[in-house]
């Protein structure tokens, strides 16, 4: 990483923008959908000015699609969109990790289902965790909780997708992506020009054509991708992350990701300065998900409370880390409303048996 510049100040969603200049994105396609549409508007204007290429295609179908095709070139390249949008990029997105694709998805979440409305949700945890489209597969996901998450985990997306030839998801939401506080931009280190040599299509220049592809035919072909498609999977393991918060000594530990695990640590402070021994544990990555962190805490006889703005959807993961250990009380914020830190003070001390 190199020296950070000054300080400045800008939305979560500008600063996913700003982190993808800085990572080396040089195509942008997209389709405007609030409440992600300052990503677009920024690129616009920045992508040409960084020697790059930006398109608002005609549907979020064809951003995706385009998006394949630039990826398959070993170009940095990324698109994003809401809810609605990601759903009919689904089809495009499974191509791409079926065919090992690298790729930058954002999507800034809003209330649904449907149409739902533009305002905060967590509703596509399961769409973004489980692949979302058909077949087997998985896209790692990150989530910010802050502007300076916004742009580091940017840039992190564009690493990781080179790294495994996999689309990655920046999962955000309509606070994330429009709340406005200061940011350290930084410069990573320059993409080599070596990155995807190996596997690009370039033209064949001399040598064997190359072929990527999602669809194997041949017998036995397309259980061998799978195998190596699932051994990738697993390798994936390692970068499971999460931001652990007062735990140590936490009788209750929090679990809440995003915008939610922000608002709850407020919530967790103020319990904690009248005494109350309550911890947070908020997952960074939510595929992988950081199973061990959780288990390791169940192991010392915590008791778990879920906290998301859904009608449960994490719980489902944090009930499998710790099965057999522990089990995890849930509240569930419904999509629509806008929650405050006083509203979680409630649910956590009824999960520790206060009324």
């Amino acid at each position: 990483m190199a020296r950070k510049s000054a300080r400045i100040f800008v939305k979560g969603n500008e600063a996913v923008a700003m982190g993808a200049l800085a990572a080396g994105c040089r195509c942008f396609f997209g389709y405007p959908i609030t409440p992600q549409n300052d990503i677009p508007e920024f690129m616009s204007k920045a992508m040409p000015e960084a020697g790059g290429a930006f398109v608002q295609a005609e549907s979020e179908v064809a951003s995706a699609n385009m998006l394949l095709g630039a990826g398959a070139c070993g170009i940095r390249a990324m698109t994003s969109s809401s809810s609605p949008g990601i759903s009919l990029m689904q089809e495009a997105i499974s191509y791409m990790a079926g065919s090992q694709i690298p790729a930058v998805i954002v999507n800034m979440n809003r209330g649904g289902p449907g149409l739902g409305d533009i305002g905060p949700s967590q509703g596509d945890y399961f769409q973004s965790t489980r692949g979302g489209g058909h077949g087997d597969y998985r896209t790692l996901v990150l989530a910010p909780a802050t502007a300076q998450e916004a742009y580091d985990l940017t840039i992190k997306a564009f690493d990781l997708a080179f790294a495994y030839r996999n689309p990655v998801l920046v999962l955000g939401d309509a606070i994330v992506g429009n709340m406005k506080e200061p940011i350290d931009p930084w410069k990573p280190r320059k993409v080599p020009a070596s990155e995807a040599k190996a596997w690009r299509l370039e033209g064949a220049k001399g040598r064997k054509a190359r072929l990527i592809k999602s669809l194997f035919l041949e017998e036995g072909a397309l259980a061998e991708q799978n195998k190596r498609l699932e051994a990738k999977y697993a390798a994936m393991q390692k970068e499971a992350a999460a931001e652990c918060f007062e735990t140590r000594d936490a009788t209750l530990v929090v679990v809440a990701f995003g915008s939610i695990g922000r608002i709850a640590k407020s919530a967790i402070r103020a319990l904690r300065s009248a005494g109350t021994k309550v911890g947070l544990v908020r997952p960074v990555t939510l595929y992988p998900f950081p199973d061990k962190v959780l288990r390791d805490l169940a192991k010392q006889g915590k008791r778990f409370l879920t906290i998301e703005h859904n009608l449960g959807q994490m719980l489902e993961d944090v009930r499998l880390a710790i099965r057999g250990l522990a089990d995890s009380d849930f509240f569930g914020f419904y999509p629509g409303d806008l929650p405050s830190p006083d509203e979680f003070e409630k649910p956590i001390l009824k999960a520790l048996g206060r009324r």
